[in-house]
């Protein structure tokens, strides 16, 4: 059973929680039941029937898709990435951000970085144009993998459900 109702996630999702609630939701420890009404309060929110397997960021999921049970990284527009092990950024549009004038949208005169030395990389979805990610490297430093999540031990060792069934 869940210390929150599925409106209270909902809520969350929304960005319509107060302020305490929030606060003693972010402090207790997570339970299986909150993410089965996360991901529930998610998968109301898109125009699609993949099934998300989880979330990486405000509008962006691993799914499993309807059709080929395969585990895709996927956008809340609907745009598929790549497979959920590789590296999505590298099926993203980028913008980058290495000249003074690109930087001054970003920062105040004289308070950006040296171009020579770092850069602004801004990823978006090809489809709806939606920032997803922005890291700031070097200029030489190759597109950064942020991590391949272990959903398989997410799902056994910390939400103890059973895991989406998957076609490789």
């Amino acid at each position: 059973m869940s210390t929150y109702t599925s409106e209270q996630v909902k809520n969350l999702v929304d960005g319509k929680l107060d302020w305490d609630t929030t606060l003693r939701m972010l402090s207790m420890p997570k339970d299986a039941a909150r993410f089965q009404l996360y991901v529930q309060a998610l998968q109301k929110k898109l125009d699609w029937a993949d099934r998300i397997v989880l979330p990486l960021s405000p509008h962006m999921f691993i799914v499993q898709q309807s059709k080929t049970k395969k585990w895709v990284t996927q956008c809340d527009c609907g745009h598929v990435f790549c497979d959920y092990r590789e590296n999505w950024k590298l099926h993203a549009n980028v913008y980058v951000r290495d000249t003074d004038e690109a930087m001054a949208e970003v920062y105040p005169h004289l308070m950006a970085p040296d171009t020579q030395w770092q850069v602004y990389r801004e990823y978006y979805c090809p489809k709806c144009g939606t920032m997803h990610d922005v890291e700031a490297p070097t200029p030489w430093y190759p597109v950064i993998h942020d991590f391949e999540p272990d959903i398989e031990a997410f799902y056994t060792d910390w939400v103890k459900l059973p895991l989406p069934e998957r076609a490789d």
